[in-house]
């Protein structure tokens, strides 16, 4: 049954198979629709806020400035047309969609001040200053709903890509592995090509179908009904070798997905610049110091004292808590290394009970974790409080002291102990090239579920690419992770 092709196409195999293209499913139909009419929402909420905020009330010198709450949608729509937020290429996952809608706002607030400034029109400020904000911001929050709905679709299998692998087998059956975790990418893996017919290891332990070698590519998509085709680094498939895949792909719209040896330092970093003709992709250094790192260190220290103020009442109710429900402080320091392989003392909520330390050799042998953290779903050292404070991750709210101090950031790789980073292998120190930080890409990607193996991987890919919309982004990743209990011991 899954050689037959869908019903009403006609595929052809050949230098020049096709597939009539019906358009985009209807899944991506309702998403487009629904990012498109969140931006027009935020667009008149925006230009409402600041009529109101700055006028109040309508009269005949305010009257222009109520024609916003008509021409702002359109205005916003057509920016963010122009700052390429629509494109497929930078919606469902990452954070570049974040970072376009960002340009827009800056774009647009730049071209209001240039035109008001170059005609004399009296615009106002404010009206300004605080409609576009507010618009951007919408679209933001909108767009993570509407991408937090689209992974939880995907989390049930649906609202997903079908896809062909092409590589080596041992690659093969790691990017499947990894895909199956990661579902939140939407890509669910149909079907595999090698360079030999059968396969002959890794892969024996999957339930993947090996369509044939690599000249049975077209043959496999059109089988499986696939719409990518992601393409393994191999010898057997040089320049020409794709050039002619991507012809035969080309008319049946099926997306054709290069996995470069470069992914966890690519984005903004790689650029291709033509050498006599010959493309050359250019890898600039990773950018860990100068005013990027500043503002970083300024919006750090600013969020974790607006932080501490707005939750001191849980703060001290925490530590209330604590000490009437087991003897000892309710605060726990331990030494942890910081930026540099800087020690400094960390502060959490004390979770466990005094004698944790002595009774951990005799639950060694009960570890869960994978690497040189110790980790157990029910660790018996833990106090009944202390999982109610590890299950939403209040124990790591004093941390914000030490983001306070500057020995921490917000966003950043864990903070390792001493003995983990004794352990380290040489590519592990990287994560010591930045401060550590209260959350980050491993925990709002599964947090103690994760193996070792990957949540450095997720460190080590935050210190190549951090910038502040990354930063915004896991922020928002984080209340999310907070409220799910998976992970959370």
């Amino acid at each position: 049954m899954h050689d037959l092709p869908a019903k009403g196409r006609v595929y052809s195999i050949g230098p020049q198979a096709t597939r009539p293209y019906g358009g985009p499913p209807a899944w991506q139909r309702k998403y487009f629709a629904g990012i498109i009419g969140s931006d027009i929402a935020a667009g008149v909420i925006g230009a409402a806020l600041a009529f109101y905020a700055r006028f109040g009330h309508l009269n005949d010198g305010t009257r222009i400035y109520a024609l916003a709450l008509i021409a702002m949608p359109a205005v916003w729509i057509a920016v963010l047309g122009l700052s390429r937020a629509f494109e497929k290429r930078y919606l469902f996952v990452g954070t570049e969609e974040y970072q376009r809608i960002v340009h827009a706002a800056v774009a647009l607030t730049a071209a209001v001040a240039i035109v008001s400034y170059g005609l004399e029109l009296p615009t106002s400020r404010v009206f300004v200053l605080i409609a576009i904000p507010t618009a951007a911001a919408g679209s933001i929050i909108a767009r993570f709903g509407w991408r937090k709905w689209l992974h939880h679709m995907r989390r049930d299998g649906r609202c997903m890509k079908r896809v062909v692998l092409v590589g080596h087998e041992s690659s093969v059956a790691a990017l499947i592995v990894q895909l199956r975790r990661e579902h939140y990418h939407g890509l669910k893996v149909v079907a595999a090509c090698l360079p030999t017919e059968k396969p002959r290891g890794a892969l024996l332990d999957f339930d993947t179908r090996v369509r044939g070698s690599f000249d049975r590519i077209a043959e496999a998509v059109a089988a499986e009904r696939a719409d990518t085709v992601i393409v393994l680094g191999c010898p057997e498939i040089d320049g020409q070798a794709l050039r002619r895949l991507a012809w035969k792909l080309e008319r049946s719209e099926v997306d054709l997905i290069v996995a470069s040896a470069l992914v966890d330092v690519a984005g903004d970093r790689t650029t291709v610049r033509p050498v006599d003709g010959l493309p050359m992709l250019h890898l600039d250094h990773a950018r860990l110091t100068g005013v990027r790192r500043l503002a970083k260190d300024a919006v750090d220290r600013i969020g974790a004292a607006m932080l501490l103020l707005a939750l001191s009442p849980l703060l001290l109710s925490a530590a209330f808590l604590i000490r009437c429900t087991s003897p000892g402080p309710a605060l726990f320091k331990q030494e942890r290394i910081g930026k540099d392989g800087q020690p400094f003392t960390i502060w959490k909520f004390r979770t466990m009970h005094l004698d944790a330390e002595r009774r951990l050799a005799d639950i060694a042998h009960l570890n869960e974790g994978d690497g040189v953290l110790f980790k157990m779903k029910d660790d018996p050292r833990i106090t009944a409080v202390g999982k109610y404070l590890r299950r939403f991750s209040i124990d790591e709210f004093p941390q914000l002291v030490n983001v306070l101090r500057g020995d921490m950031s917000l966003v950043g790789p864990r903070p390792p102990l001493a003995i983990e980073v004794a352990a380290y292998e040489s590519d592990m120190r990287r994560r010591l090239a930045v401060k550590p930080g209260m959350t980050g890409l491993w925990q709002v990607s599964g947090r103690s579920d994760l193996p070792w193996e990957e949540a450095v991987r997720l460190d080590l890919r935050y210190v190549e690419h951090w910038n502040l919309s990354l930063d915004f982004v896991i922020l928002l990743r984080t209340v999310t992770a907070i409220l799910r209990p998976q992970g959370a011991y």
